[in-house]
């Protein structure tokens, strides 16, 4: 191949284009923003520091990526656009020099029983084609080793308009590889029928015990009372056989309800469609306690859990088929695929070994690719996002993260930087918002924001090196280099907790003792078992109060007031004061503003065009009717209650007339779990995943359990909050409670009484107890990766 010589002579004056080197913001004021303005080095790795709440978000993510994305789309015809999502321009003076953001958060990847590890990325869809061609018996395309797509058959009459028309007899086949019997779920559910009427009881006297299902709810009850099949007064027990089919199974039929043309159903499949074919984790707390309690799930007869047809999994390439490959740790797989050697599909299969190797480099080797994608965590879900990144060869990108090193232990994190500066070294802009010190300590600059959190926060309190953060003074330099000690004594359990033979996931019929009345940390590379010891082993009952990674849902009129239940106590005490009813306290319900529906803001769809909200000019943006803010408790109307920081509502409930100790308590948790800054009103969709992890937290420490399970409260924690959260612990067992914690922080984890390590690895290299002790002891033996680090950490 010939190549062409360059004979240019050096210029003496650098091209105008090379002095577009900085991402330039002025004057930006999203959320609790001050007129920020900064200017960010290109083809740098920057980290963005500050509190939680300080709004690093909002200038990272909601400023800079945000208008990149919405600049990018206006690139598109109007046409495509409508179909778009459409962010309204931040509010900012000017941006400069951005180039094309490429975001990769903390969202959880969809939890559609479809979704898998290898169906988020493209293994699966490489696996499926090398099959196609090297599998045997050969059974077709693609599509014939996929678990989405249906086999298909068709026969019969078309007509062929070519000169003279003529009928001819045609046959379709399309070869599909999922299962017909659980059709690609891999799992088959059993209703329990007690769960969902009581069969002493009539239709009438109220028999159904579903969620909602109420004995006047025309479109529920009174179909089944007035649909002619069944006898609305005869107990349900006392239904003849045919009354029984036809309550339970019927087909749709069509039937007329008080004049209405209705659809009348069997109560089973309606069931089905009502819950079952839902997203369990999107269901509110109540709807998902009755399916858990309604609904079996067990593994498909049919395909064993593998969710493809019998033919998809006949067909093999050296004895595996298509089932065991998803099946296989990645670690394995990538070992199979290397070893596999046919000149026909070399550039398929080097794509495909490239790919399952960057599930390993990014620590995600431990993964299976038929892990269903809702399963994995906010961290294991941004690195899987990361993966079709590494080998991307596009330059000159802006990447954004939010906290990567999530979830990760010490060990793991070395590996996330150097693919933090693979990424940077290939040209690209590089902006991550982080707290762990060992990846700021990575940046070739920091932009720290402060001073606080929420009002307190929003300016910039230092901008520059490493180096120079240490020396500024501001609250992140002066904890960038804190280093927890170890407790001088630890405390004595008051009897133990057993476990015995835990074999879920890759657990290894382990033996262990949780001790009680002390803080224990269990802990462990990614992957190594910790969740499934913990979680899949301690049952869940009154006794035991879970604060998991499960994502908080709400919608924009979700706020701390409404999902602490602190607003039910402070409807209350302004409906006591001024001799009203409480609903009237509520932007839900009767004392929303009658223009804006109690949103505060009033929405205008442009059709094709983006669509604009605007403050609601009745109410100014306070979300009530103007009588109800005429009604108030201790000199504050309810719109300016729930426009108070907890730290200031909390004072304002403690005395006075406004004293309402049911409010205080909800405050003083908010408090103690340092959410002091968040204002009552603020929605939920604002908060970061640390921030909603913590609210969680709150909420559930008025609970009565004795064991607290907490998993990686640290999560959005800033070097400064660690001490607070240790203090919390710390209260809590001084209470007479049990609190176990899963961690990666090595403050924690010095901080603990009884530390128990898994490992030593992940998957199928961990699942076994390879410490339990005092951390004094893990420190001094240091036959553990977490000893070696935590070692590392306090100066041992």
């Amino acid at each position: 191949m010939s190549r062409a010589t360059r004979q240019d002579a050096p210029s003496a004056a650098p091209h105008a284009a090379d002095h577009h080197d900085l991402i330039r913001v002025h004057g930006a004021r999203e959320n609790n923003l001050k007129d920020v303005t900064i200017e960010i080095p290109k083809r740098r790795l920057t980290v963005f520091t500050g509190v939680s709440g300080s709004g690093k978000s909002s200038l990272v993510f909601d400023t800079i990526a945000a208008e990149s994305q919405r600049l990018i789309n206006e690139t598109y015809s109007t046409f495509v656009q409508g179909f778009m999502p459409t962010p309204a321009r931040p509010e900012v003076d000017v941006l400069e020099g951005l180039t094309t953001a490429i975001i990769v958060d903390q969202q959880r990847l969809g939890a559609d029983p479809r979704s898998t590890v290898g169906t988020a990325t493209d293994a699966n869809a490489m696996l499926r084609i090398l099959f196609s061609r090297l599998g045997d018996p050969h059974i077709g395309s693609p599509n014939a080793y996929s678990f989405n797509v249906p086999s298909v058959r068709a026969h019969g009459a078309i007509t062929v308009e070519r000169g003279n028309s003529k009928t001819v007899r045609q046959s379709f086949t399309r070869a599909g590889g999922m299962c017909p019997h659980c059709e690609g779920r891999g799992t088959v559910s059993d209703i329990d029928l007690g769960q969902l009427y009581d069969d002493a009881k009539s239709i009438s006297e109220g028999a159904f015990t579903i969620p909602g299902w109420k004995s006047d709810s025309w479109w529920t009850v009174r179909l089944y009372a007035d649909s002619g099949f069944l006898d609305p007064d005869k107990p349900i027990r006392d239904f003849s056989e045919q009354e029984m089919r036809d309550f339970l199974y019927r087909e749709p039929t069509k039937v007329k309800v008080g004049g209405t043309n209705l659809t009348y159903e069997g109560l089973v499949p309606k069931i089905q469609k009502s819950f079952l074919a839902k997203d369990r984790e999107a269901m509110q707390p109540h709807i998902r306690e009755f399916v858990d309690r309604a609904v079996t799930f067990t593994a498909c007869p049919e395909c064993a859990g593998t969710r493809l047809s019998e033919a998809a999994r006949s067909s093999r390439i050296d004895g595996v088929n298509i089932a065991d490959a998803c099946a296989l740790q990645i670690t394995d797989l990538a070992a199979w695929v290397s070893g596999l050697d046919e000149p026909s599909v070399t550039p398929l299969l080097a794509a495909l070994r490239h790919t399952l190797d960057s599930f390993v480099e990014i620590g995600l080797g431990y993964l299976s690719l038929d892990r269903p994608s809702g399963t994995l965590s906010g961290g294991e879900a941004q690195r899987v996002k990361m993966i079709r990144h590494l080998g991307s060869s596009l330059t000159d990108v802006t990447y954004v993260f939010d906290e990567p090193t999530i979830g990760l232990h010490p060990h793991d994190i070395e590996r996330m930087n150097g693919l933090l500066l693979r990424l940077r070294d290939k040209g690209n802009t590089v902006l991550v918002v982080e707290h762990k010190p060992e990846t700021i300590a990575i940046a070739d600059h920091v932009i720290d924001l402060g001073p606080g959190a929420g009002t307190d926060g929003g300016t910039v309190s230092f901008e520059g090196t490493v180096a120079g953060l240490r020396a500024s003074g501001t609250l992140t330099g002066r904890h960038l280099d804190d280093r927890a000690t170890l407790k001088k004594a630890v405390r004595e359990p008051a009897g133990a907790l057993e476990i015995r033979g835990a074999d879920r996931h890759n657990l290894r019929d382990v033996d262990v003792d949780i001790p009680l009345g002390v803080l224990t940390v269990v802990t462990g590379v990614a992957g190594s078992g910790k969740s499934s010891l913990i979680h899949g082993s301690i049952p869940g009952s009154g006794e035991v109060v879970s604060v998991d990674q499960s994502p908080i849902r709400g919608s924009r009129r979700s706020n701390p007031a409404t999902y602490t239940g602190l607003l039910d106590p402070i409807r209350k005490a302004f409906a006591k004061a001024n001799g009203v009813k409480p609903a009237l306290f509520s932007a839900n319900s009767e004392g929303a503003c009658p223009n804006c529906k109690g949103a505060g803001v009033v929405y205008t769809d442009l059709g094709m065009m983006a669509g604009v909200s605007t403050t609601c000019e009745e109410c100014d943006g306070k979300r009530f009717e103007a009588s109800v803010l005429e009604h108030h408790l201790g000199g504050k109307d309810i719109s300016e209650v729930l426009a108070m920081p907890v730290t200031e509502a909390e004072a304002f409930f403690r005395e006075g007339g406004a004293r309402t100790p049911a409010a205080h308590r909800v405050l003083t948790r908010l408090a103690d779990v340092g959410l002091g800054y968040l204002t009552l009103g603020q929605p939920l969709t604002t908060l970061s995943g640390g921030e909603r992890q913590r609210l969680k937290l709150a909420t559930h420490m008025g609970d009565k359990g004795g064991t607290y399970v907490l998993d990686e409260p640290t999560t959005g924690l800033h070097l400064a909050d660690v001490d607070q959260l240790l203090a919390l612990l710390d209260r809590l067992v001084d209470s007479g409670k049990t609190v176990i914690v899963i961690e990666h922080h090595q403050a924690v984890m010095a901080h603990a009484d009884w530390i128990i390590d898994l490992g030593p690895g992940a998957g199928h290299d961990g699942g076994r107890v390879v410490f339990q002790g005092t951390p004094g002891d893990l420190v001094e033996q240091r036959d553990t990766l977490t000893g070696r680090h935590l070692a590392q950490y306090v100066g041992r």
